[in-house]
């Protein structure tokens, strides 16, 4: 279940975003990286780095305000982060000791769905045509 619950958290987490308008899907994005940069900030365990590492974050952010790609990547450096949070033991949620491991089988989860283009799962019906 350590492996099943973050996948399925991070599908979950594609399907919510993908009821997003297109045009908004990708600037929320870039602040949800944003935002993941700076998770470890105040209970961090690597000192000035982990500002280093919120820093290189804003810009991919900043950069998937623009291309999915940088989102993506994002993710995937935030996976790395967390697999190093994880190794030194000190979590996202100080209180459950295995949610960066958690955190590191989700983010790619998302990573790929950004690479992909970030496009919508959730099938909507197509606008009625206007006949002629």
């Amino acid at each position: 279940m350590s492996v099943l619950l973050p996948l399925l958290i991070g599908v979950v987490a594609v399907l919510v975003l993908s009821l997003l308008p297109d045009r908004h899907r990708r600037k929320v994005n870039a602040l949800g990286i944003a935002g993941a940069g700076a998770v470890y900030v105040s209970g961090g365990g690597f000192g000035v780095w982990e500002l280093a590492f919120t820093t290189v974050m804003t810009v991919v952010a900043y950069l998937g305000l623009r291309d999915w790609r940088w989102i993506g990547a994002g993710w995937l450096l935030h996976t790395g982060w967390d697999v190093l949070h994880h190794l030194k033991g000190n979590p996202i949620l100080p209180y459950a000791h295995d949610s960066s491991f958690g955190c590191a089988i989700c983010d790619p989860v998302i990573a790929l769905w950004c690479f992909a283009g970030g496009r919508s799962l959730i099938n909507r019906r197509p606008p009625a045509s206007v006949d002629a």
